[in-house]
């Protein structure tokens, strides 16, 4: 019986030392939030909401910060305020050595061995504000360009307002979640990386295409 008990507190106690360590982890890891887009160099295009391309610049190193700001909540159960470290919409750019800090805005940082086969922003079909958010004008556009695609996946690049921005192809295309640049998706077109920040994204069978 005495041997079960000292088992049980041996196992008692390394459940509470995961268990620490994992709030430890949990509450330290807010202030880890950054990664680093490294390999081939890369080019980063910054649009604003509508599709209009700001800045173009390009780098070898690219280091990605969030910074995190303290935001005051109030608990009503217990009557009190209480402060809480949560994500900014404001991201630290740091391009071999040399900062730019983003807010709001949608970053595209791509493979400089991948190149659009088309840049929709360059007709202006974003100068008519009515027609952003209109399904049949990105499809259309789309549609009309399809040989222009030389491979058989198509992705198409949209500001947050839903502008078409560049288009892509591939035979072998695929997206994930990247744990170390919250708010980044990354897309691997025939193994050339495309990461991008606050935008949205359409992966196509060009068969699909009329």
């Amino acid at each position: 019986m005495e041997k079960i008990k000292r088992i049980f507190a041996v196992l008692l106690t390394l459940v509470l030392l995961t268990g620490a360590a994992g709030c430890a982890r949990l509450q330290s890891g807010i202030h880890d939030l950054h990664g680093s887009i490294i390999g081939n160099e890369y080019n980063i295009d910054i649009f604003d909401n509508t599709g209009i391309r700001t800045l173009r610049s390009h780098g070898k190193r690219i280091d990605i910060d969030n910074n995190v700001v303290e935001e005051r909540s109030y608990a009503s159960d217990t009557d009190e305020w209480y402060t809480t470290k949560t994500l900014s919409s404001v991201i630290t750019i740091t391009i071999d050595g040399r900062q730019l800090i983003s807010c709001g805005d949608t970053c595209i940082f791509y493979d400089k061995r991948l190149s659009p086969e088309y840049e929709f922003y360059l007709d202006k079909i974003e100068s008519d504000s009515s027609g952003i958010l209109d399904s049949t004008l990105i499809s259309g556009r789309v549609n009309s360009i399809k040989n222009a695609f030389g491979k058989p996946m198509v992705v198409v690049i949209k500001s947050q307002m839903g502008a078409p921005i560049y288009a892509f192809s591939g035979d072998k295309v695929y997206w994930e979640i990247q744990e170390d640049l919250p708010r980044f998706t990354k897309l691997m077109i025939d193994g050339k990386a495309l990461y991008i920040h606050r935008a949205n994204f359409q992966i196509i069978d060009k068969a699909l295409l009329d």
